[in-house]
């Protein structure tokens, strides 16, 4: 079955292919249909400012890509220290939380979004252990990363965090789109 979602407003030209979805908070409302429609799970993924300058971000969006997720939202993206603040707010009161925000603010991030069936948590199994020396090989930081301080990416941890992560690093929303090769990935 096909979902379709509304587009509440563009930035620019908005082709018969893609609409902008706007960020939580911000969806219209959609009219009442025979069929309902649920909407996919989404992950926030972020390559963070190491995995930037190391020259990563391709070969990320490729395993995500590969595995058959649906990119909704991309950018590079320059982070505000509250935004940086407001994601991590949940470690705060841990003594690494300054030295977090500040290397988030230290170089350009990419911002991603992906939805799918168990992104979380396929995310998080790609991604591998926070600690890259306990990471597997074959995952995102057992291959690129050897110290917590530089673990190249950051994935929600839950449905929720993913939502919210969402809304706060895609204030203008998210693209919705149909994805051709679906009948190839879901029965």
């Amino acid at each position: 079955s096909r979902q379709t979602r509304p587009a509440a407003f563009s930035s620019g030209p908005v082709t018969r292919r893609a609409a902008v979805r706007p960020a939580l908070g911000m969806r219209a409302r959609a009219k009442p249909t025979a069929a309902v429609s649920v909407r996919a799970e989404i992950s926030y993924i972020m390559v963070k400012p190491d995995g930037v300058q190391r020259g990563l971000v391709g070969d990320i969006i490729s395993r995500f890509e590969r595995k058959g997720y649906k990119l909704t939202g991309l950018k590079l993206y320059q982070t505000p220290r509250e935004v940086a603040e407001e994601h991590y707010k949940d470690l705060s009161a841990k003594p690494f939380y300054k030295d977090l925000v500040n290397y988030i603010l230290s170089g350009p991030v990419v911002c991603m979004v992906w939805e799918g069936k168990g992104v979380v948590a396929t995310a998080r199994k790609m991604i591998g252990a926070t600690n890259p020396l306990a990471s597997e090989p074959g995952t995102i930081r057992g291959d690129f990363a050897i110290e917590v301080g530089r673990n190249v990416i950051h994935g929600s941890d839950s449905p929720e965090n993913g939502e919210r992560e969402a809304g706060l690093w895609f204030k203008e929303g998210l693209v919705a789109w149909n994805q051709t090769l679906t009948p190839w990935l879901k029965e």
